[in-house]
């Protein structure tokens, strides 16, 4: 009994011994184990997560710095040392402004030029006459109305060439010449198809978008030479009524010798009285702007014929919304230059008389651009004696072709 209880003893002791060893082991090789593992740590963080050196701090700070700078540079207020530069910089400045100003101005000008000759062109008709960037020397307008069927056919028999002559002309000696008309009040009625089938037939009308009437001759001319510059591009622009003879060859060395001056403005300059009384032909309503009651017209151009250079043209082309018209076309037109840089040029052989006056003149180798009587403001019934004049008066046929302009 006491055999085996020592035994047995002896194999509970030798048990407990087993495990206290075991525990002591477990607790080792947990330490080594942790031990290893925080070097391990420590090796693995010194090589991923090395600090930078200072020159490496350094250059990305100034980097940094720069990039600042150059975004702040242009917000950046200017230092006060910098205000020394201020006053050098007030008349760049101003300069700069003032050149600003002048462009604008011209642009200004360019696009109402540009406006002016597309109203022009779309005011005119027809389209098809729009011509190109050719040069010519001159467009003759010859002012006429509904009612004046023989004078139109009385010039066409006289000074104004037809057909394949007038094309001629045009082509080989630069000189345009058509019949200026525009429209009755009510558009498309009988006057106007009357108009065009006279011009299906002759093709020698330039018409307008102006409703025809006396008291509108002054629109008309302002009307005529809008349209004649978006047409054509001459040196003269003439205007002429249907009821004058012209010798255009005449006309044309006359013009020729003005080609030096860019502003001329010539014709028969006169200066009568402005007529205050109603009812009275040639009545001005506006004769108080002209002075005390009595008073005479500025110096102007008579109506029969005149001309002008491109420059003048161009100019009420370019400003024709604000030019004034007063009763008379011709008082008109001369106002329009009133304040300008214009040469006027006075020439007597632009209204010379019928015969026997233009008849004595051509005998003497004057020969008068126009004729016309005083006491009708035209050839007294046209019509008829239109055909006298040019004979008696008239220059030769073949003027026109010897002439060199």
């Amino acid at each position: 009994m006491s055999f085996n209880k020592s035994r047995g003893a002896g194999i509970g002791g030798g048990g407990g011994d087993e495990l206290v060893l075991r525990g002591s082991v477990s607790k080792k090789w947990t330490f080594l184990l942790c031990l290893g593992s925080f070097c391990v740590g420590l090796l693995f963080t010194n090589r991923m997560w090395t600090m930078p050196e200072p020159k490496e701090i350094i250059r990305r700070s100034t980097l940094e710095v720069d990039k600042m700078n150059l975004v702040a540079g242009d917000c950046a207020p200017k230092s006060i040392g910098d205000a020394k530069d201020i006053p050098g910089e007030v008349p760049r400045t101003q300069d700069v402004i003032q050149t600003l100003d002048k462009t604008i101005s011209n642009l200004e000008m360019e696009l109402a030029s540009a406006k002016a000759t597309q109203e022009s062109m779309l005011s005119v008709a027809p389209a098809s006459e729009s011509i190109g960037k050719r040069k010519y020397f001159m467009v003759i307008g010859i002012n006429t109305a509904f009612s004046s069927r023989k004078r139109r056919d009385s010039v066409r028999a006289t000074w104004m060439p037809q057909g394949e002559k007038r094309r001629k002309m045009e082509e080989e000696k630069g000189i345009i010449i058509r019949f200026v008309i525009g429209h009755s009040a009510t558009s498309g009625g009988i006057l106007d198809r009357a108009i065009d089938a006279e011009d299906r037939k002759h093709g020698d009308f330039m018409r307008l978008d102006h409703v025809e009437g006396y008291l509108e001759l002054a629109a008309k001319t302002k009307a005529y030479f809008v349209a004649a510059v978006s047409m054509w591009d001459a040196e003269y622009y003439i205007k002429v009524d249907d009821d004058v003879h012209v010798n255009i060859a005449t006309l044309g060395n006359t013009l020729a010798r003005h080609r030096s001056k860019p502003r001329v403005y010539v014709g028969c300059m006169k200066s009568g009285p402005v007529l205050a009384q109603k009812g009275v032909r040639y009545h001005e309503p506006e004769y108080w702007k002209f002075g005390e009651w009595g008073n005479k017209y500025f110096r102007h151009a008579t109506g029969q014929l005149y001309a002008i250079s491109k420059d003048l043209a161009s100019y009420i082309a370019l400003n024709q919304h604000v030019l004034h018209k007063y009763a008379n076309e011709d008082v008109s037109l001369g106002s329009w230059f009133i304040g300008l840089d214009v040469e006027h040029v006075d020439d007597r052989r632009l209204c010379c008389g019928t015969p026997p006056d233009c008849e004595w003149k051509a005998q003497a180798g004057n020969v008068c651009v126009a004729s016309f009587d005083w006491s009708c403001s035209g050839i007294c019934k046209s019509a008829d004696r239109i055909k006298e004049v040019h004979q008696r008066c008239g220059e030769s046929e073949n003027a026109i072709w010897n002439a060199k302009f």
